[in-house]
């Protein structure tokens, strides 16, 4: 499942992605909530909740479905895949192809990943996203899978060394992204470093609790919610002390580019650069 993390201008024509930190707002605003079910369509909506990363699919699975109910959407179904074989059904490309938003919530990636990667439901869920049909939301567990590299574990609050992140492969929705989820709030800085110096071609995106990246059709990365959401760049590094898998050594690297956004800041993913904000909210 690991593939390059070089991105083309065909990615960039695909329909949006969500990609949500955990512990999004499920009681006041709605914000992050709300936001994917108007970009699926809103009140003509058709909405998939795939469950699977959680280690009890039933429960939350009614938890979204109950919440899309309550903001007005019509047609809410859980797609509860346990077992591989349920991903392999080849009846999937018809049944996704009625669905203009699928939801992937939080648990753990690695079952998440196991249980699609290279199945029926999967090229189902990439056909319909390439052809700008289906909107696609990950919270949590679902937003770490969003890449072909995925952070499937690790440590915190250490200086970035090799070991302090284990990476498998993702679902290959967000090719040129490595992902981390709850970032600031389980101080998940250093890891995300690790996997980025350990894979430079990539772009880290470390998204908070009750925040988004909201990735548009046009290349674009929009922030949503209460948190920030942090890029890290190794584009332009002048120095990478080579890292040694597994190993305890503390990285060097030099000349990484780190941006902070906050809600309402943009960023250009395909040509990694930052763009001015739908609003200036810095006033005190």
């Amino acid at each position: 499942m690991i593939k390059s993390c070089k991105q083309t201008s065909g990615d960039m024509e695909q329909a949006s992605i969500l990609v949500i930190g955990g512990a999004e707002d499920k009681v006041n605003q709605l914000e992050i909530l709300q936001t994917f079910w108007q970009r699926a369509g809103g009140v003509d909506a058709q909405l998939g909740i795939i469950p699977a990363a959680s280690g009890e699919p039933a429960m939350i699975g009614e938890i979204y479905q109950r919440l899309f109910e309550n903001m007005g959407c019509k047609a809410v179904q859980v797609l509860d895949v346990r077992e591989r074989e349920q991903s392999e059904d080849p009846s999937w490309h018809n049944h996704l192809g009625e669905m203009t938003g699928i939801f992937l919530t939080g648990g753990d990636q690695l079952r998440l990943a196991t249980l699609l990667a290279d199945s029926a439901l999967l090229t189902a869920l990439r056909f319909y996203r390439e052809r700008g049909t289906l909107t696609l939301a990950g919270t949590s567990a679902g937003a770490a899978a969003m890449g072909y590299h995925m952070i499937a574990g690790g440590g915190s609050g250490e200086s970035p060394h090799p070991a302090l992140v284990s990476m498998a492969g993702g679902l290959g929705f967000l090719p040129g992204v490595i992902v981390d989820q709850h970032f600031h709030n389980r101080n998940r800085v250093a890891r995300l470093l690790s996997a980025v110096v350990m894979h430079p071609e990539c772009l880290g995106v470390g998204v908070d609790e009750d925040t988004c990246a909201v990735f548009e059709a046009d290349g674009q990365l929009q922030v949503v919610g209460r948190g920030t959401v942090m890029i890290v760049d190794a584009g332009e590094a002048s120095y990478f002390c080579e890292p040694q898998p597994h190993s305890t050594l503390p990285i060097s690297a030099h000349n990484l580019r780190v941006h902070l956004l906050r809600w309402g800041d943009r960023f250009d993913v395909q040509h990694r650069r930052v763009l001015p904000p739908l609003l200036h909210h810095c006033s005190a």
